[in-house]
């Protein structure tokens, strides 16, 4: 091994892998939540968390349907409010204060401002979905997953 090729977690523990993936079928194939939406929620995930195949992966999958200069403004979405609709601003916040629970205790500021945006069924696909892709950075940051972009 190089010093950046760490464990393949998925080949070492299937089972576990088959079952966080199952959460993530769960969440890309039987929600009401916009497939741009979902992939603009995973990637603002994996931007805090800094994991780097999963942001490569979720840019990828978000300029499928998202203009390029406004995938770049992602992670400054709340200085471009404009770009964004009220919905997809309302998930990015619920989104940063869901992944960053220890420091924002998911407030009740935020919690009301989604759940007036949400209804309940896809506010809880919206948090399950958040806490999904915080366990998938939780493998792939420390297990270092390779990414596709190139020199």
């Amino acid at each position: 091994m190089n010093e950046t090729t760490r464990l393949n977690w998925t080949d070492i523990a299937p089972a576990g892998a088959r079952a966080l993936f199952g959460v993530h079928h769960y969440v890309t194939r039987n929600t009401n939540l916009p497939d741009e939406l979902i992939h603009l929620v995973f990637l603002r995930v994996s931007q805090i968390n800094g994991c780097a195949h999963c942001i490569d992966l979720h840019t990828r999958d978000l300029l499928k349907t998202m203009a390029a200069d406004k995938v770049a403004l992602v992670p400054v979405w709340e200085e471009v409010p404009h770009l964004f609709s009220e919905q997809y601003r309302t998930a990015l916040a619920w989104a940063e204060e869901v992944t960053l629970v220890s420091e924002s205790h998911a407030s009740d500021r935020g919690y009301a401002a989604v759940s007036a945006v949400f209804k309940p069924r896809d506010l809880v696909d919206l948090t399950i979905m958040i806490a999904a892709m915080n366990a998938f950075n939780r493998l792939g940051a420390p297990f270092r997953m390779p990414v596709q972009a190139q020199p």
